[in-house]
């Protein structure tokens, strides 16, 4: 008799039938047993700065060894990433060999301070993300989960153990535009988000702004609100610039005046770190003081240029402490 097997690492819950795979196409059933056939198979091996994650509170000018695999719980129009995160593994003109020590071997081998699991989700590639965390702990190495953040509580719980920082996408404050353009739901990635802070892992949020779907500023303004109350006035927002990708090609470039007026709103509604991510040389790249206004961190794109703050974080002139993790 053919067993189905129900996952229940994300809110889809696939009931997946012998021989069958889970939405995320990566995720499947062997004789009634669940399994990843991505695990030591990653399509991706690359060195990154972690302000490409982006992330700018957390052990800055440091570089992250970063991995993926093929497959993702989203199916969003807009995807940078669609040649690897909508395909399941097979497909992949490039794979490599890696098991979770050979990873944090070449993290350590090249110098890298954290290993980043991201470019399509490490929510589907789960067993493999945190085998390789746990002994990345081990080797002092830290862990970053760059996600959609579409997972169910108790497994997040669970992968939070091993986990020092993420960037969740936050893709808009609004359930339609996430049945619409990403296959998913809202409220699951609201939950991830108050999850991770609840279990310590440092907290930054980006949000992708799509002309005419995603940038208004009454529902930037709802956003950052939630995020103030919820995770905190000195969570990092980032607001990233659309280009037009996959299935989304029919809509322009976001203009940066929007990305400015986000930020405004943003800084506005209480918080106090509110960045613009895909337009160099723009301000909104730079950490300022939330007290006295003072320059921190000056950024170039991925680049640190200038980094003012004291070993332990604070402000040099008002000794204002930033949030974040510096050492």
């Amino acid at each position: 008799m053919k067993r189905q097997v129900r996952c229940d690492l994300c809110p889809r819950q696939c009931v997946i039938p012998e021989g069958g795979a889970g939405d995320c196409r990566i995720r499947v059933n062997l004789e009634g047993r669940l399994r990843a056939t991505t695990y030591g198979r990653p399509s991706a091996m690359h060195i990154d700065p972690v302000e490409k994650k982006p992330l700018f509170h957390f052990l800055p000018a440091t570089s992250a060894f970063s991995i993926a695999t093929a497959g993702c719980n989203l199916h969003c129009l807009n995807c940078q990433n669609w040649p690897l995160s909508q395909r399941d593994g097979t497909e992949m003109d490039r794979l490599f060999h890696a098991e979770p020590a050979d990873v944090v071997a070449a993290a350590r081998e090249e110098g890298c301070r954290s290993i980043a699991y991201t470019y399509s989700d490490p929510v589907v590639f789960y067993e493999y993300t945190y085998d390789t965390a746990e002994l990345a702990r081990q080797a002092d190495l830290r862990n970053l989960m760059i996600t959609a953040g579409y997972i169910n509580r108790e497994p997040l719980r669970r992968l939070c153990r091993v986990m020092d920082a993420t960037n969740t996408d936050l893709k808009a404050f609004d359930d339609a535009f996430y049945r619409k353009v990403t296959t998913a739901r809202l409220k699951p990635v609201l939950d991830a988000l108050v999850t991770f802070r609840e279990e310590g892992v440092w907290v930054e949020v980006t949000n992708l702004v799509i002309p005419t779907l995603n940038d208004d500023l009454a529902m930037i303004r709802r956003m950052a609100r939630w995020i103030r109350d919820e995770l905190g006035e000195g969570t990092p927002l980032h607001f990233s610039r659309f280009y037009p990708r996959y299935r989304m090609r029919n809509l322009p470039p976001t203009p940066a005046e929007t990305l400015v007026r986000a930020r405004k709103e943003a800084l506005d509604a209480g918080l106090q770190f509110v960045y613009i991510g895909n337009v160099m040389g723009n301000p909104g790249e730079n950490t300022y003081c939330p007290r006295d206004g003072t320059l921190l961190i000056s950024r170039a794109g991925f680049r640190v240029t200038e980094n003012h703050l004291t070993a332990d974080g604070r402000c040099p002139k008002c000794n204002q402490k930033i949030p974040g993790v510096w050492q």
